[in-house]
């Protein structure tokens, strides 16, 4: 089967559009997805790329535009969600334990709707241990291995990897050395990942 990688960052806006549908739509194309969780603020921090900092105007169209992309998809959100993330870099610690250990994509999903819907910030309490208890997870072991030096480790070794490739942003997917940026791009993503090219427009 065909594989996509899913460079994942908890913490991009964004990427709720498609954490919550990319295994759907990826059965559907008969494309494998490999979940990839790094940290892109390190990667927006080394570009000096901090997209919505005084800037907002465009922080309320990222809004009114996920709420758009949401309704589209019929994902409930409840907008603005709390942003940006302080605890950013332990969500993703907590997922790349979970990918490890097969629970990953769950816990994201979980992460995510308890942040967009619920209002609760991934990464901290209640929703870090809430969503760990919901994909059966022992809270306390989870946070010892998240907080180990191999974990840390791992999540620069994965964000390294990421800025590489040339990933500059989450959500990203990669077949191969082919990057496609943002959660429009999914569906070329997957066609690439299936065909090895977009088809032409019809028409």
């Amino acid at each position: 089967m065909a594989q996509l990688d899913f460079w994942v960052s908890i913490g991009s806006t964004y990427s709720y559009l498609t954490v919550m549908r990319i295994d759907r739509v990826a059965h559907a194309a008969g494309v494998s997805v490999r979940w990839r969780p790094f940290n892109v603020r390190t990667i927006m921090i080394a570009q000096d790329n901090i997209p919505f900092r005084d800037k907002p105007v465009k922080l309320a169209y990222m809004w009114r535009d996920i709420a758009r992309r949401a309704a589209r998809h019929g994902l409930p959100a409840r907008l603005p969600a709390p942003y940006p993330l302080p605890q950013m870099e332990l969500a993703n610690r907590v997922a790349l334990v979970g990918m490890a250990q097969g629970w990953g994509p769950d816990y994201v999903r979980a992460t995510y709707r308890r942040w967009f819907v619920d209002g609760q910030p991934a990464g901290e309490s209640p929703n870090l241990e809430a969503s760990l208890t919901e994909v059966g997870q022992d809270v306390r072991a989870v946070f010892e291995l998240a907080d180990s030096r191999a974990v840390g480790e791992a999540l620069e070794d994965e964000t390294a990897e990421a800025q590489a490739l040339g990933v500059f942003g989450a959500p990203s997917f990669a077949v191969g050395r082919e990057v496609f940026w943002g959660d429009d791009r999914l569906e070329d993503a997957l066609e690439w990942a299936a065909t090895g090219r977009i088809a032409p427009a019809a028409g």
